[in-house]
């Protein structure tokens, strides 16, 4: 299970996860700073291309964080850039759609 989250900078990948996925960690490209409760965890930049529900694959960056209990965060780079999400707080639902062709 996941988060959008509409505040966060950046995707967040758990390490497990990225394991899963056969991605390897190279402590040289470890250089991404998080905020908040991640502030003290290493990152990798890692590229994927990623499946959300029935829409076209998109390519999508993550921090690849070298932590245990990380969760999975959808944010602002670039998740937002390629999803429209639309939030509807007083019935605590969202919904995600693709990007309207410009």
């Amino acid at each position: 299970m996941g988060l959008v989250d509409s505040g966060a900078m950046v995707n967040v990948l758990p390490y497990d996860v990225g394991l899963q996925l056969g991605v390897v960690w190279d402590d040289r490209r470890a250089n991404i700073r998080l905020a908040g409760t991640l502030g003290n965890q290493s990152a990798m930049p890692v590229f994927m291309i990623a499946e959300i529900a029935d829409f076209a694959p998109v390519r999508l960056a993550f921090a690849w964080v070298q932590s245990p209990h990380a969760p999975l965060i959808l944010g602002q780079t670039n998740f937002f850039m390629e999803f429209e999400v639309c939030f509807y707080r007083s019935s605590l639902e969202f919904e995600v759609m693709p990007k309207s062709p410009i």
